[in-house]
């Protein structure tokens, strides 16, 4: 099917690393800056060369401002199986579109790019040589070219099996640059402020990016630790808030120390990156407990909840039975820290997001499971949340987490669902709510709602 006349084709160059989360955060870009990601476009699976379908070079060049999942984006001119394929599609590109770029006043130059096969530098200039029946009429400037262009080949997936021609080779114009040096600039190794469970700093901005988080946005962390997912937010503009049960980590108490160091706090950690200033605030509060008043607050909620193995799930309460609506406590009251079960832990945030998301706001979190007994029907929902995306990032050979995207599509309305034990069916008298999940699938057949999974169900890394 013959693509519009307004769409433009593009070539992603993806970085091969965290393959699963490519995907997610490229669809959630292109719909936060205005793009569709269609049938149209060829991701190629494991392949670093994608096809995009986009409608203006300014949306690609939004896209690039935010990815780290990309490294560069090219204007597509030509595209083949063989150099002769190749020569044929560049030779069919409308001229008109070339012109702008190669006119006589112009600089340019052009690079050769191959994945999985290194060539030498008398087969790059072959290469280069070989194009010569394009109208370039500039002038050549390696060092500070106006327009770059670039021959990219690529030779497959396996470094063990490397085939003596391309499987692609592909022609364009460079756009721009992914924002991968992100991921060194704000490396934990260099931050004032860590923890055990600190967030790697690729996968802080792709979870950002997951959520859709943009400028002057309200970012929530309930189990926020050293803050690190929020500085990713804070990069991209919003302001960022969070709780958390432990009084050490949030004020400054150290477990061999009176006092941490002036540096070592959530909010020297955004000081240091100049974002200070989309600092709100930091509470030590119990997220089983939330004190907030009914309403919207937040544009996204990106979370890492504790799993129980480097830091524990705990919540605020006492060893006796305390009946509901008593459970008030003097000021001067300092409450148990109980066991807060896993399954419980979700419960409460996707109830918590649901009532506090604006509409269209997102949810990301980190689930861990056990690999043998995981299957998709443990993912929790909720009636006013969407499931977006469910990417795994794999920790041993039996333990994974998964990175969990969810957007708010319904007003919230609290709903108890009553179960029979073990059926997975609504008792007579309630009707069950219709699931969305991956693919589109909805009301799965025995599939359970949030809060009735069995315990085990839940089981963080094996225990």
């Amino acid at each position: 099917m013959a693509l519009p006349c307004s769409l433009n084709r593009y070539l992603l160059l993806m970085a091969q690393e965290h393959l699963e989360f490519r995907l997610p955060e490229i669809q959630s870009l292109l719909s936060l800056f205005g793009g569709q990601f269609t049938n149209n476009q060829e991701t190629y699976g494991k392949s670093p060369f994608w096809i995009l379908t986009i409608p203006s070079e300014d949306i690609a060049r939004n896209l690039m401002k935010r990815t780290v999942c990309a490294k560069s984006i090219f204007e597509l001119w030509g595209h083949g199986k063989s150099p002769e394929e190749l020569y044929s599609s560049l030779r069919n590109y409308p001229v008109e579109k070339m012109v702008p770029f190669l006119h006589s006043d112009s600089t340019y130059k052009i690079k050769i790019h191959t994945f999985n096969k290194t060539l030498t530098q008398e087969e790059k200039v072959k290469r280069i040589d070989a194009l010569e029946f394009l109208p370039f009429e500039g002038k050549v400037n390696l060092k500070k070219p106006q327009h770059i262009f670039s021959v990219l080949e690529d030779y497959g997936l396996d470094p063990n099996c490397i085939p003596e021609n391309p499987h692609n080779i592909y022609f364009g114009r460079w756009i721009a640059d992914g924002q991968r040096e992100l991921i060194e600039s704000y490396s934990v190794k260099k931050r004032h402020y860590i923890g055990n469970t600190s967030m790697d700093a690729g996968l802080s901005f792709i979870m950002a990016n997951h959520g859709k988080v943009k400028e002057n946005d309200i970012v929530f962390d309930p189990f926020v630790g050293t803050g690190g997912l929020l500085i990713a937010s804070a990069h991209f503009g919003a302001y960022v808030y969070g709780t958390d049960i432990d009084y050490n980590t949030e004020r400054l108490v150290g477990k061999n120390q009176k006092w941490r160091g002036p540096d070592e706090n959530i909010r020297a950690n955004l000081r240091q990156y100049g974002l200070e200033k989309y600092y709100l605030d930091v509470l030590v509060s119990d997220a089983s407990k939330p004190s907030w008043k009914k309403g919207t607050y937040f544009d996204a909620i990106i979370t890492d909840p504790p799993y129980g193995i480097r830091e524990s799930t705990r919540r605020t309460g006492s060893q006796k039975e305390i009946q509901k609506g008593i459970e008030k406590c003097p000021e001067s009251h300092v409450p148990v820290s109980l066991n807060y079960h896993l399954s419980d832990m979700f419960f409460d945030l996707l109830n918590f997001a649901a009532e506090t998301l604006t509409l269209g706001g997102r949810l990301v979190y980190w689930l861990p499971v056990y690999t043998p007994e995981y299957t998709e029907e443990m993912v929790p929902w909720h009636p006013c949340l969407k499931l977006i995306s469910n990417c795994e990032q794999k920790l041993s050979s039996h333990t994974a987490r998964r990175l969990i995207t969810m957007e708010k599509v319904k007003k919230f309305e609290e709903v108890v669902w009553e179960f029979d034990q073990g059926a997975g069916q609504p008792r007579e008298g309630r009707e069950a709510p219709q699931q969305q999940a991956a693919g589109g699938r909805e009301g799965v057949p025995g599939q359970q709602p949030l809060g009735t999974l069995p315990v085990h169900e839940f089981r963080a890394l094996g225990l």
